[in-house]
This record gives structure tokens, sequence and C-alpha cells, in this order.
């Protein structure tokens, strides 16, 4: 519980970012992401919320819904957030949590426990005084944001079908800028099959499946498009056995990025219909948009606005950008008003010196919990 007379006092609330941050939870250590579930359930024991954990599986930890005890019979506020992080087992002990100034640094402080933690203290508060918000909020916490959430899609697209307005807690971006635009995510990964010889005696004998491989690599290259925002990236590449073997098996992975659904329905069936230049050669393609385009529309754009009053009456400016990088949000946005990087600011997401700004803790905590007594 909370000493200080300032219940957004940002040390205080820093303390219990820590005590996540210390439970490192790398998306393949289940058991280590439930220990955190079960910490962050225990928060809930003593407030007016429901607590439903849904078991992990392929591989992945639980997930956790956490339901206020009132308006859970119509359409309300969804808070998505993540509890896993890509930083590998024994991290912590590379990136201690500890402050240097305005930086609190640690494993996935920034992407995002950090925002995480805030999206619960809020909710804490908002429940302090026995104040109910006009709307049911409801906050999911899964397990498996990092390598594309495989087992949390479909309570997120559940669960955000059912809301009126969705806040994801990623970080914010470029200084504190709210995220109301996210690239789709496609991913494929390509096989090709040739034929082996000797590349001394016989190389006339042989079809090279790393040749074709870069014939495809081309085609692919040629799509991209920055002016349109399109990326195609391949960026694995495996082939052949021995030098003096022509190649009989290439692989590639890929990775594409998209603004919009026009984009996707364009690219995304031409990948995958890639097919060999080369007889005797084969090429095959799979894959599929793993997220879609996270496009502004008008109620997102309403949520914007909304949040950036608020923002002003808290004392910051709220700003918003697009970006690259995909969220669980993206799987909101094309049917729910969904308004994201509402998490903690800092840099280094993924990286040795991640890290979130202290000075940060206290408007963005203030500005979701002034979203859930507003929003109506």
């Amino acid at each position: 519980m909370l000493t200080s007379a300032n219940p957004f006092d940002s040390m205080a609330i820093l303390e219990g970012i820590r005590r996540w941050v210390e439970i490192e939870t790398p998306t393949e250590a289940p058991g280590q992401v439930n220990r955190l579930a079960s910490m962050v359930a225990d928060g809930y024991r003593d407030l007016p919320a429901g607590i439903e954990r849904i078991a992990g599986r392929s591989g992945c930890g639980d997930h956790l819904v956490a339901r206020s005890s009132w308006g859970q019979n119509a359409p309300g506020i969804l808070i998505l957030s993540h509890l896993d992080t890509v930083h590998p087992m024994g991290f912590i002990e590379r990136l201690p949590f500890r402050i240097e100034g305005d930086s609190a640094f640690g494993p996935g402080i920034y992407d995002m426990k950090g925002g995480a933690y805030l999206a619960y203290h809020a909710f804490r508060q908002l429940c302090a005084n026995n104040e109910r918000s006009p709307l049911g909020v409801t906050q999911l916490y899964v397990s498996d944001e990092e390598i594309g959430s495989p087992t949390s899609r479909w309570l997120i697209e559940a669960e955000g079908r059912k809301a009126k307005y969705v806040l994801v807690t990623e970080p914010a971006r470029d200084g504190g800028k709210i995220v109301t635009g996210r690239k789709g995510v496609a991913r494929f990964e390509i096989f090709v099959k040739g034929v082996p010889s000797h590349a001394g005696t016989r190389p006339e004998d042989g079809r090279s499946a790393i040749r074709e491989l870069a014939n495809v690599i081309q085609t692919l290259e040629s799509m991209n498009d920055l002016k349109r925002g399109v990326t195609v990236n391949v960026g694995v590449i495996r082939g052949g056995t021995k030098p003096n073997v022509i190649a009989e098996e290439a692989y590639a992975e890929v990775d594409m990025r998209v603004p919009t659904m026009a984009e996707a329905d364009d690219l995304v069936p031409r990948i995958l219909d890639l097919r060999s230049r080369t007889e005797g050669v084969s090429v095959k393609v799979i894959g599929e948009l793993n997220r879609p385009p996270y496009e502004k529309g008008n109620a997102g754009a309403a949520l914007y606005e909304h949040a950036r009053t608020l923002a002003a009456e808290i004392g910051f400016e709220l700003l918003d950008t697009s970006t690259g990088g995909g969220s669980d949000g993206n799987f909101t946005a094309p049917h729910t008003a969904t308004l994201d990087g509402l998490g903690v600011d800092g840099k280094g997401a993924h990286t040795q010196y991640e890290q979130m700004y202290i000075s940060s803790i206290e408007p963005r905590a203030r500005l979701l919990h002034r979203l859930y007594q507003t929003l109506r």
C-alpha cells in the first residue's frame, strides 16, 4: 500500500514496478511468467474485481483477466498489457534494476512492465474511495505478445469485440507520443527444393536452390516502397551443404510491414504465389498476415482527442504518432476504438540499456485514471 499523501507518487509507484521487473519473464519461460501472473492476481484480491486465469498452452504462460465488479453487462473499457519480455533468463544480472537520474533500468521495464503496472495502479486508485467509473473496466494481461500472441489472439479479439474502448499500455514513443496507428505484420517461410550435383565435374546436372532463392529475394526486395510505408525484409536465409555441391535446398524467413489492409490484400497473395523461374526447382511459401494494420479511424481519432484534452488538464501535451511495430492493439483497432502507447516514456526496448523515465510515471498514471473516470 502507498504511504505517500500523493496517490500518484512516482517513487512509490516505481517500487511496485520494480517488484514486477525483478521477476524475469521471457516468453519461453512459462513458469516465470506464471510467477508474475500470480503476483499480479494477488494485487486484485482486495479490490472490487474478479480474476479469471486462462491456463497457458503451446509452451506459453497463463493469461490473466481482471474484471471490475461493475459495468460488465455492457461494452466497457479493455486495457491490454503483456507480462512477457524478450530478455532471456539471467539478463537481470546484466541489466539489474537501478536508478540513474531520471531513468530506471531493468529488463522489460519500458516494454512494458512499467505501463502494465500504471494501468493496475490507476485502477487501484479508482477503487480507493469506493469510486466507480461510468463503464466497466477489464484488464487483460497476456503471456505471449513478444512472439506475436499466438495463444492469446482469440482472447484479445473476443474481449476487444465486447469493449467500447481499448487502451494499450505499450510504451510511449518519441518523447511521450501516443500511438494511433501501427503497420500490419506478415511473416512468411520460403522453402526451395533444387537438384544436387557435383559442382566441379557435373554442374550441368544440378539445379541450385540457392540461386533460385536469390531470384525470389530480388522479387521480394522489389516490393519495398518506403513512400507507401511498405517494407519487406528477408531476415533469415539458409541453404546448401558443401561448397562443392550444387545446393539441393534453401530456406528463408521474411517479415513484411504494411500500413493499410489494401496493401496487405495486394501483397500477401503475391508473396504466397511466388513461383520458381528455373525448371526442376520448386518454391513453396507459407505464412500469413499475423497482425492486421491498426488504422486511425473516426472512433480512434475521437478517443485520442479525448485523451489529449485530459492530458492538457493534467498539464502536459499529448501528441500522437504511427509506428511500424506491431502490438495487440492491431487486433482490436479494426473494430473497436483503440488508443496505444499509453505506457511509460523511455528508450531502449529489447536492449541491454532498456530504461523508463521516472518523470513520466505520474502524468501517465493520472491520464489512465482520468480515462477510466471519464470514458462513457
